[in-house]
């Protein structure tokens, strides 16, 4: 007999919630996968702010490099 996995909901923002991001420390230095974050986040120069879609997957690279920038608006 398989076995059923109850999925957990999964919260969702609300629609046209944007997130504010500014990347505040240089990523010399920092592991590979850390520099594609920032590279995926779009950033592309050091004090940039960047206006994103509040969405699971941004604030889970986010939470990737929370110590190379800053959420300035929610």
């Amino acid at each position: 007999m398989a076995r059923t996995r109850n999925k957990t909901p999964k919260v969702q923002a609300p629609a046209g919630t944007r997130l504010k991001l500014k990347w505040v420390i240089s990523q010399n230095c920092t592991p590979a996968p850390q520099r594609l974050v920032i590279k995926g986040l779009g950033f592309t120069r050091l004090n940039q702010v960047i206006d994103r879609e509040d969405t699971l997957s941004i604030r889970g690279m986010v939470a990737k490099v929370p110590h190379l920038i800053h959420i300035l608006g929610e």
